[in-house]
């Protein structure tokens, strides 16, 4: 006990030190804050968070309240491969900021507080499954990233308490081009066949739970490439967790 109290005191030394040479600040602004990872008074009112009521499938928050296991149009039209998704909150403001400078800058710092957020967030994803699985880069765009902001949001979420991080699991079989000007359609031909389970990792995947991990889910359509490849290895289920939602005013996936 008196060696535990040591270090515990010991590590509340060390972070005073350090909050004294570096004092923490927002993540979204340089406005000062209690404590590492938060986000400001300011900034903090700008986030929307996604919440009840929303479809029970995709995610996608309804304006008026509906029954629990209500789906939106998008759904019941044309059903998702997976299970359930879920994200923390919209895209856009502070938010947009700290993904894209988390995916392009270097800031792996920001992983563990966007991941806090996912957690939150997807807790009836994440309970009672066996692994998370990152959607995967390809290997040119990973080699020019360095790093795949998937792969370190599921990390930090398994440090948080959740399931273990089945890496490697998919691989992108193809390069396919920035989606970023594509509508549904078009990002659903552009991501067809992109995925695949790599043949020496099928074994983890069959009958398994799984929950895939991505940034941000615009249509859903390189999401539902991947679980269609996860359940056609063999998976019992996929359900999806998302940091961000693109979500365009009047609805729609």
């Amino acid at each position: 006990m008196l060696k535990g109290a040591m270090r515990k005191g010991a590590g509340a030394a060390g972070r005073f030190l350090l909050d004294f040479l570096l004092p923490p600040v927002c993540l979204g602004c340089d406005q000062g804050v209690d404590a590492p990872g938060l986000l400001c008074a300011a900034c903090w009112p700008q986030v929307a968070f996604i919440g009840a009521p929303h479809c029970a499938c995709c995610g996608l928050p309804f304006e008026l309240p509906v029954p629990a296991e209500t789906r939106c149009g998008a759904c019941i039209a044309h059903p998702p491969a997976f299970a359930r998704a879920r994200s923390a909150v919209r895209y856009g403001g502070p938010i947009r900021d700290l993904l894209l400078r988390f995916k392009h800058a270097d800031r792996l710092d920001l992983a563990p507080a966007l991941a806090r957020l996912m957690a939150q967030a997807g807790r009836d994803c994440l309970d009672g499954a066996d692994y998370l699985v990152p959607v995967p880069l390809h290997w040119r765009r990973r080699l020019f990233r360095r790093y795949n902001q998937s792969a370190e949001l599921a990390r930090c979420l398994a440090r948080a308490g959740g399931p273990p991080v089945l890496a490697d699991v998919l691989a992108r079989r193809r390069a396919t081009p920035a989606q970023g000007r594509l509508g549904r359609i078009g990002r659903l031909r552009n991501v067809a066949g992109a995925f695949a389970v790599k043949p020496a990792r099928r074994g983890p995947v069959a009958g398994a739970h799984l929950v895939l991990v991505d940034d941000v889910m615009t249509t859903g359509a390189t999401v539902d490439a991947c679980c269609r490849a996860l359940l056609a290895a063999g998976a019992a289920r996929v359900d999806v967790l998302t940091l961000a939602r693109v979500i365009h005013d009047g609805g729609g996936a």
